[in-house]
């Protein structure tokens, strides 16, 4: 399997989500990352338009830094829109049907 993603040079947006908090447009196609509770589980997990891609425990080099104080905040319709498709994919493991119930990682 390979990982183009992680050549990529996204511009990271801040979602105002606490569970989603950085969001980029690359190639015409949105790029959200949900924080995970490290280290019962990755650090993130990549979504692409809504699909579940892969975790991450480092940050790619050539991402940047996703929660840096200096990307620019989406307006709030869009991040509404961009992380609709997520919403619901709160908990480690429930992209794939096996949500984490563990009270102290994700409780």
């Amino acid at each position: 399997m390979g990982t183009p993603e992680l050549d990529a040079r996204p511009r990271w947006q801040s979602t105002g989500n606490s569970k989603f908090p950085a969001a980029a447009l690359v190639d015409g196609r949105w790029w959200v990352l949900r924080m995970n509770c490290f280290p019962d589980h990755a650090l993130w997990t990549l979504f692409i338009d809504g699909v579940v891609r892969f975790d991450i425990d480092d940050v790619p080099s050539g991402w940047g830094q996703p929660l840096g104080r200096s990307a620019p905040v989406l307006e709030s319709g869009v991040a509404q829109e961009v992380l609709a498709p997520v919403a619901q994919l709160v908990a480690y493991g429930s992209e794939v049907g096996r949500p984490c119930d563990d009270p102290f990682c994700c409780g």
